[in-house]
């Protein structure tokens, strides 16, 4: 178990913390919505949470077989629903691997991106969309 605590800073916006490092971010809430946008909102930290869990999750895989993963990008577009409730309504998740298409461990790589806990964690009407590009 982890413990994040948050303060409401006013403004629309909070500070988190990570208790058991002692990390701190900011949220501000975006500027379709109230805020000014200077920061992650707490929608783009779901979305930033998916992408790095599924670089977290294939980084395990690959130290596991030894394989170089440098040079890894993950870039996440969200989009939000039009209509009520306010929510994430679809993720797309672009996975810039550092390895040749034809790679042996490529299926592996991928079912371990899309079975990363984060992407396990989403409402399933949240719709999903993976693109890999392979060297």
């Amino acid at each position: 178990m982890v413990t994040i605590q948050l303060t409401y800073q006013g403004g629309l916006r909070c500070s988190a913390t990570h208790v058991p490092s002692g990390n701190i971010l900011s949220t501000d809430a975006p500027v379709d919505n109230n805020g000014k946008g200077e920061s992650f909102s707490p929608t783009d930290l779901l979305a930033t949470g998916l992408g790095a869990c599924m670089a977290t999750v294939m980084g395990i895989v690959a130290e596991r077989k030894q394989i170089s993963l440098d040079g890894l990008k993950v870039e996440v577009r969200k989009h939000m629903s039009t209509d009520t409730p306010r929510r994430i309504s679809k993720l797309e998740v672009d996975i810039d691997m550092p390895l040749a298409v034809d790679h042996p461990e490529r299926a592996l790589f991928e079912a371990a991106g899309r079975g990363c806990p984060a992407h396990h964690s989403l409402h399933p009407d949240i719709e999903t969309i993976f693109n890999w590009t392979w060297k």
